[in-house]
């Protein structure tokens, strides 16, 4: 547990640098940009989806005996609002894994392992299907468990999802650089335990209002310090 609170301090330490601030910013705006074209665009097909979704579990009719009709539209726009929020933060994670990580390993690397030898165990191949299986199966959890939100019994589901994304998605490209293919593969194996701890403090974070717009970029260093810390000792025994 000290080595996930150590990773989190350290992440929170270098949020603050200039070339980290810069990475902060255009991921969000670029992933929440995108987000409100798309939904402006096609608001009326992506609202027909979400209808035929509710009728084919039998919600819609309930909404529409709904009285006084203002309460069930605003229903509707929640339930819009739930799949948006997610769809903008999935999207920021993403390109902060993608395209913004090099530069975050770069910023941790020079200033706290710069004996740490790369050996370049992962690529961008590995690194994009390893963020489209986390996509996939973080949108399943979302959609197959929406429902539920309308009962109350699906309110742990967007934490165990963002857990599990955050995870899945930054473990890889947090030591791609650093570690050979077999290292990460028994990092991965060895650290699972503290992968998942280190999963759920970040995925907090994305439910704190304001400071999910960090989000991404601390869970990233949180995992970058993580990963390179993890793999310093297991070269050292």
């Amino acid at each position: 547990m000290s080595a996930i609170i150590d990773a989190v301090a350290r992440a929170l330490r270098d949020l603050f640098s200039l070339r980290v601030l810069w990475v902060v910013v255009w991921p969000m705006l670029v992933a929440i940009l995108l987000w409100l074209v798309l939904g402006v665009t096609f608001w009326s097909t992506f609202s027909g989806w979400l209808t035929q979704g509710l009728d084919a579990i039998g919600i819609q009719t309930w909404l529409a005996e709904i009285e006084p009709v203002w309460i069930a539209n605003g229903i509707q726009l929640l339930l819009h609002l739930m799949l948006f929020v997610p769809a903008v933060m999935l999207t920021a994670l993403v390109i902060t894994a993608l395209f913004g990580m090099p530069a975050l390993i770069r910023v941790v690397a020079e200033r706290d392992y710069p004996d740490l030898g790369r050996e370049n165990g992962g690529g961008m191949i590995g690194s994009v299907w390893n963020a489209g299986i986390a996509i996939i199966v973080f949108i399943v959890l979302w959609v197959v468990t929406l429902p539920l939100w309308l009962i109350g019994v699906g309110v742990l589901v967007p934490f165990v999802a963002a857990a599990y994304l955050n995870q899945r998605l930054f473990r890889y490209d947090a030591i791609a650089e650093h570690a050979s293919a077999d290292e990460m593969q028994r990092l991965f194996k060895q650290e699972r335990g503290g992968w998942w701890g280190l999963g759920v403090l970040t995925g907090l974070l994305q439910f704190v209002p304001l400071l999910n717009l960090l989000a991404p970029v601390i869970a990233a260093l949180a995992f970058i310090h993580f990963g390179l810390a993890r793999l310093a000792r297991l070269r050292a025994v």
